[in-house]
């Protein structure tokens, strides 16, 4: 049986696949114990949740993903003596994506997540060579979505690009067939008496079938998260991983904090949609949204952050421990400290015809989903700062022509000159100044025309556009803070600091142990890098909070000690 083949194993196969010498696997062993396993025993499940890192000391191991209607299962990689078993599943406790059959008797050295989490950061460079595998190890499955969920349905049904998006923001290895075209597909949809009003399908690692799931049920048939204990105190709860709360998380678990991550969509935020970002510091040559997030991610987990995501935070309430936080699905958090990330939604157009066509056809992001769907076409993008620019760039690679539309006289005034010195440069994008969108046109939620008028004349233009990319702005996600105590000011933006109250640190809101940053707060710098900022400084504002709470109290008398200057 050949292995499974991924350009990422082609390239860098000595970096995913290391062997260690026996001096190493020696350090390594102390923080496991070791096990026996007799010819066809499983060391490990698809769907099996707490399995960490895996040492074979010797014998010979086959990883294998599950094939759906096929008796043979896909070998992905033999592990032998000196090898190690896992990816990133493995980092969180998170059910393991594969299966692992001892192929003759096999002596190993098992080490759960949080003693991997320990290995990681107390044996430095072998850390970083494993913590390398591991990852590695993800964006090899990614690429053939082996060891992930089956989405059965077309490309373009929006059910199917909501749950592909989602997959994929939260870098959770998939694959999708098209009954239209694929035999196999069509079997499924016949074998399990699935009417057309309940695709897409999807059938988890586990087994398991869904009916056109919402992302919570997909999220919870996958084991992304699992219910949280009501009585745990978190020393800090971060609502929103966008690059702020992923920082947040980072230097506060680095720190020796207990934290815990809520994001009612996927990790990355908005920075996450970005196809390309150029102006990050360190990165010369640019970075992905996905990649540079996906990275703050891991590790963040490699600290022992606990992520839940997708969990909705909607209420913030105290709480004798100090904080509760009352999610969506009826689940409860508590916590001593909370730092809100909840960063903001997309501002839609005021077009009454607008919500006919968000399914199919207008987008607010520019990832390769769409990228595929508006191949060879035209297309109209709407917005004039860099992440419109950034998507412009990204979308004329791949359709026919790229209209850029916006209402003021040109994008010198909020776009970055890099981004516009390289739209001036490609032939099939064109900026059409002065203009707003005024009509949508199209049947079955499918746009087919997009018309808009020139603000100064009133002249009225129609193109053949099919998809609409919106990139105008957003408005802060502080609607759920409503009766808390937090104030915000006039356009819904959290107050810190001066504005929030007297002693108050920079980065506190009106109420005091909670903390804003990143795009929800009010005067905040809408940038990736000031955003990561806020987050690495907010830390130092929790060891102060958590430090008061902590100290006995004088007395009645006792008043708030001023928060320190940073």
């Amino acid at each position: 049986m050949a292995e499974l083949s991924s350009p990422v194993r082609e390239t860098r196969r000595h970096q995913m696949f290391p062997t260690l010498a026996a001096a190493e696997l020696t350090r390594l062993a102390r923080f496991g114990s070791r096990r026996t396993y007799a010819p066809g025993e499983r060391l490990m499940r698809a769907g099996e949740r707490g399995h960490g890192l895996t040492l074979i000391l010797a014998g010979h191991v086959a990883i294998t993903a599950r094939e759906e209607d096929s008796a043979t299962p896909q070998l992905i990689v033999r592990h032998g003596p000196g090898s190690f078993m896992g990816e990133l599943a493995q980092l969180s406790g998170r059910p393991s994506l594969v299966d692992a059959t001892a192929e003759e008797a096999v002596e190993a050295v098992a080490i759960p997540p949080e003693r991997l989490r320990a290995l990681l950061i107390a044996e430095a460079e072998l850390g970083e060579r494993i913590m390398r595998a591991l990852i590695l190890r993800r964006v090899g499955l990614l690429e053939t979505g082996a060891g992930g969920p089956i989405i059965v349905g077309a490309e373009d049904d929006p059910d199917v690009r909501r749950l592909e998006g989602f997959l994929t923001r939260n870098g959770h290895p998939h694959q999708r067939l098209d009954p239209a075209s694929d035999a196999e597909a069509a079997a499924l949809i016949e074998r399990f008496h699935v009417k057309a009003g309940e695709l897409p399908i999807v059938l988890c690692p586990s087994g398991a079938l869904l009916r056109n799931p919402s992302e919570d049920q997909l999220a919870r048939c996958l084991g992304l998260v699992a219910t949280l204990d009501p009585e745990r105190v978190y020393d800090v709860a971060v609502v929103g991983a966008g690059p702020a709360g992923l920082a947040t998380a980072v230097y506060a678990g680095s720190e020796g904090l207990t934290v815990l991550v809520l994001d009612c969509r996927a990790f990355g935020g908005q920075a996450g949609a970005s196809s390309r970002i150029e102006n990050y510091l360190g990165f010369p040559t640019g970075v992905s949204g996905m990649a540079l997030m996906a990275r703050a991610y891991n590790q963040a987990q490699k600290f022992g952050v606990e992520m839940a995501i997708p969990d909705e935070a909607s209420r913030l309430a105290r709480d004798p421990a100090g904080f509760s936080l009352r999610l969506a699905n009826g689940e409860a958090v508590r916590a001593r400290s909370v730092v809100l990330a909840s960063g903001a939604r997309y501002r839609r157009l005021d077009l009454p015809s607008l919500a006919r066509f968000e399914a199919n056809s207008v987008h607010y992001w520019a990832s390769p989903l769409e990228g595929r769907l508006c191949a060879g076409q035209e297309v109209a993008l709407v917005g004039g700062g860099n992440s419109a620019g950034q998507a412009v760039v990204y979308l004329a690679g791949q359709a026919k022509k790229v209209w850029l539309l916006v209402r003021g006289p040109g994008l010198e005034a909020s776009m970055s000159r890099y981004l516009i010195e390289r739209i001036a440069g490609l032939s099939n994008v064109e900026v059409v100044p002065h203009v707003e969108v005024s009509s949508l046109t199209g049947a079955g939620g499918r746009l087919a025309q997009l018309g808009w008028r020139d603000l100064r004349s009133g002249a009225e233009t129609r193109r053949p556009v099919q998809h609409l990319f919106l990139f105008i702005g957003a408005e802060p996600n502080t609607d759920w803070l409503a009766g808390s105590g937090v104030a915000t000011d006039a356009k819904g933006f959290i107050c810190t600091g001066p504005d929030a109250g007297p002693e108050r640190h920079l980065l506190e809101t009106s109420l005091a142990g909670v903390f804003a940053i990143g795009d929800a707060r009010a005067g905040s710098v809408k940038r990736v890098a000031a955003a990561v900022g806020e987050g690495a400084q907010v830390v130092a504002a929790l060891h102060a909070s958590l430090a008061e709470l902590a100290a006995p109290k004088a007395g009645p008398e006792a008043v708030r000690a001023p928060a320190p200057a940073h």
